[in-house]
């Protein structure tokens, strides 16, 4: 959606790696309406155009694909795409309507620009979940590809809304993912409870200063189903709001 970061970067540079020296390489950017909320922020996300179209040529992009609203969306737009059951929890649970934006706009992309291959980034693992589980139940002839979140030197995921954050937000906030990473070693060590994760979890995400938990759940990584014990590979995914910001991260769990 814009304001391109180093995250935004390793998704161009993988598709160049995938697209190969004979292929093309198209990047979307559209801040889209549908998939905010009434009190969500639409209206100040940053919107960086020039210095996004400098980082995806300098990326290797052969293609800007940047659309207004009234193009996207005619006035009597009236069809949208909905994926029922991986939406209903996490994001989907505290922010209603929003991954129907995600997925009726996912689903003109792909059909204005009709790739071989997406490139998600795993940042937003319910995200990439959805579309993954969209593309196979409407049969798109599309290889998604997901790709590691990128990370501060701090352990903060990098993200547009970072920018949203005070200094003293921005120095608590890498212990979003160090309570991701403390649950994660536990689970190496044995530690198989989600209940007892969980439990851990909320209780260091509780003490981050001028912060606020939205939700922190453990899911099956592919359903996105509850689970009670770590016994296949699992998502452990947190939102955690400062002020206007609000973060999202995730880590696997084995």
């Amino acid at each position: 959606m814009g304001a391109l970061h180093e995250g935004h970067a390793a998704l161009v540079r993988r598709a160049r790696a995938l697209a190969g020296p004979k292929g093309s390489v198209a990047v979307s950017l559209f801040v889209n309406p549908r998939q905010f909320g009434p009190k969500e922020d639409f209206s100040r996300y940053p919107r960086t155009l020039e210095a996004d179209a400098r980082l995806c040529e300098r990326e290797g992009a052969n293609a800007l694909f940047a659309l207004e609203t009234a193009e996207m969306y005619p006035a009597d737009f009236s069809t949208e795409v909905n994926e029922s059951l991986l939406s209903e929890g996490l994001c989907g649970a505290t922010r209603p309507g929003h991954f129907r934006g995600v997925t009726t706009v996912v689903t003109k992309l792909f059909n204005l620009v009709q790739p071989d291959i997406a490139v998600f980034g795993q940042k937003d693992w319910q995200q990439l979940a959805i579309i993954r589980r969209m593309v196979r139940d409407l049969n798109f002839p599309i290889r998604l590809v997901g790709v590691p979140t990128v990370r501060e030197a701090d352990g903060l995921a990098l993200s547009s809304r970072n920018q949203y954050l005070t200094p003293a937000e921005r120095a608590a906030a890498p212990e979003i993912y160090d309570a991701l990473r403390d649950a994660r070693l536990r689970c190496r060590h044995g530690e198989k409870s989600v209940a007892r994760l969980l439990l851990r979890v909320k209780n260091q995400l509780s003490q981050i200063p001028g912060g606020q938990v939205d939700y922190v759940e453990l899911v099956d990584a592919a359903t996105l189903q509850p689970i009670r014990s770590v016994e296949r590979v699992a998502t452990l995914a947190v939102a955690f709001k400062f002020g206007q910001a609000r973060l999202i991260d995730n880590v696997q769990l084995r």
